[in-house]
């Protein structure tokens, strides 16, 4: 099951929480007439941040920030913060208006008298200034967690610092938990997220899409204050038992969890399970073909013989197979045809782009082999990512940043539609 939000140089290396706090310096002087409000989406609901919503909110803000009356930093824990001149007040209370509507179901707007906590925190740059500036500079010591030194914070890196706290899982919290799974609806929880093709033009092109069930939505959900990996062994237990409610979802899905060409994980025991026999005998022939199956390194490795028997399985049913969770040292190592798997999937990371010539040539001779259609730089946040896996051969990719790309191609194809209407009168 997957465990899983300009200038392309070292600002992309920097969080938008230190862009923030260097865009805030840069205004001491020059703070009049200057407002600030922050969407706190980190209050809502886990089932209620959904991505597509998150990105329409962000999007919603870019034509102040194209007409250089605003500029909006989205936080590691998802909130918006957008600092504008006040000349632009009524337009960003009418966006902010659209923005709330995406979210108005969540309780947090009912209880928000009672519990204080807002969806929306105005602010006035000039008169708060102080205030404002202690509060960005405190953002790194978020969770308890040190300030990150350097100018390179890695969002994942954080999390998984975050997950490191809490009680640990044990049997007991185990049971409940697995019991849990199996009657609640976890439709809510599934994520997707887009694996493109991505031209030098930037351009996105889809090829398939991962669904996934969010581990950190499901432990605030389900399981607050509790560590999920602090016992390897419990853990994937836990991501059995999500591989099978997945398989559910997807065996019941009304289509909407269907459409296009998907992927998912699941665990090797999984595919030699019942509950996926019973799930492949559901699918047509024609459908297994639209499948991914991703599968952990890990996972292959602990127990090769049982990979080995799955692997030939489900390629005769016609699914496609995906080794996913790859470091580039890992690449240097793994015989990849041996294999015989469709695709791969590299994380991507900013030390990549720092290894120098000779690992770039390393790596332009593994995507040259293994092919830049089979290929998938995954986790990439930011520009930087696609256009280090362009340099070394690359075409395929997923992340954040991607998900950005999807969403500023379709907003251009929707002007385009609107433009020929109005030209067709």
């Amino acid at each position: 099951m997957a465990t899983k939000s300009s200038t392309i140089s070292h600002m992309h290396r920097r969080t938008q929480e230190q862009l923030l706090l260097e865009y805030l310096r840069r205004l001491e002087n020059r703070r009049e007439g200057r407002k600030a409000v922050r969407i706190n989406i980190s209050r809502l609901k886990p089932a209620n941040r959904r991505e597509h919503h998150i990105r329409a909110a962000t999007n919603s803000f870019e034509a102040i920030v194209t007409d250089l009356m605003g500029q909006m930093f989205q936080l590691q824990n998802l909130d918006i913060f957008f600092i504008y001149k006040s000349e632009a007040q009524m337009r960003v209370e009418d966006t902010v208006r659209k923005v709330k509507y995406l979210f108005s179901d969540d309780e947090l707007f009912e209880e928000e008298e009672k519990s204080g906590k807002k969806f929306l925190t105005w602010f006035d740059v000039e008169a708060e200034y102080d205030d404002m500036l202690k509060m960005v500079q405190d953002m790194g010591d978020q969770d308890g967690q040190p300030k990150k030194k350097g100018a390179r914070s890695n969002v994942r890196e954080a999390l998984k610092a975050r997950q490191d706290h809490g009680d640990p899982l044990n049997p007991e919290i185990l049971s409940r938990a697995v019991k849990a799974l199996f009657r609640t609806d976890l439709t809510s929880l599934v994520r997707r997220q887009f694996i493109c093709n991505v031209d030098k033009k930037m351009v996105p092109e889809a090829l398939f899409s991962e669904l996934y069930i969010s581990i950190q939505d499901l432990r605030e959900t389900m399981m607050p204050g509790i560590n999920l990996t602090a016992n390897r062994w419990l853990f994937q237990y836990l991501t059995e038992s999500l591989d099978k409610r997945i398989l559910s979802l997807l065996a019941k899905s009304d289509g909407s969890m269907m459409t296009g060409d998907i992927s998912f994980n699941v665990n090797v025991s999984t595919l030699m399970s019942p509950d996926f026999i019973s799930f492949d005998e559901g699918v047509s022939a024609a459908r297994r073909g639209s499948m991914v199956l991703e599968l952990q390194k890990i996972d292959i490795f602990a127990d090769y013989g049982a990979f080995l028997f799955v692997h030939e399985f489900c390629r005769e049913k016609g699914y496609r197979i995906c080794l996913d969770g790859l470091t580039y040292e890992d690449l240097m190592m793994i015989d990849r045809d041996r294999l015989g798997v469709d695709y791969v999937k590299m994380n991507w990371t900013f030390e990549l782009a720092d290894g120098g010539e000779d690992l770039n040539e390393k790596l332009q001779e593994i995507v040259q082999q293994t092919g830049s259609k089979r290929m998938i730089m995954c986790r990439c946040d930011d520009r930087e990512a696609v256009d280090f896996g362009r340099s070394i051969g690359m075409r395929l990719f997923q992340g954040h940043f991607i998900e950005h790309l999807i969403a500023e191609d379709e907003r251009r194809r929707q002007l385009l539609k609107l433009k020929h209407r109005i030209e067709r009168g």
